[in-house]
């Protein structure tokens, strides 16, 4: 079998996020790929409250196009200000709750 040969793509976080109930704080994704930033990327933000297993996609960004899912309690609280050219995938929580404690994960897939 013939494996294709793959490039990496560095997905850079900050460990831990603070914010005050009521404000809102901003969650930065910056990413590094060896290849060029295609116009197919796509970047997920997931969200696993605490003292949860299941994690739940939150935020999608693909062709070119951000996604806010319509369902869940960050809906009407998420604002994109990610940029992929300048390979950032940030997003901004407002109205901060305490219900928001948990884990965020940010996704890049730059293909092929």
């Amino acid at each position: 079998a013939g494996l294709s040969p793959t490039s990496a793509i560095y997905v850079y976080t900050p460990q831990e996020v603070y914010g005050t109930v009521g404000s809102h704080v901003t969650l930065s994704c910056s990413f590094w790929s060896s290849e060029w930033i295609s116009e197919d990327i796509s970047i997920t933000w997931h969200f696993q409250a605490e003292g949860s297993r299941d994690s739940i996609s939150i935020f999608h960004y693909a062709k070119g196009q951000p996604y806010i899912d319509d369902v869940g309690t960050f809906k009407e609280r998420m604002e994109w200000v990610g940029n992929p050219r300048r390979k950032d995938g940030s997003i901004v929580i407002h109205n901060l709750d305490y219900t928001d404690n948990g884990t965020f994960t940010c996704d890049v897939k730059n293909p092929p």
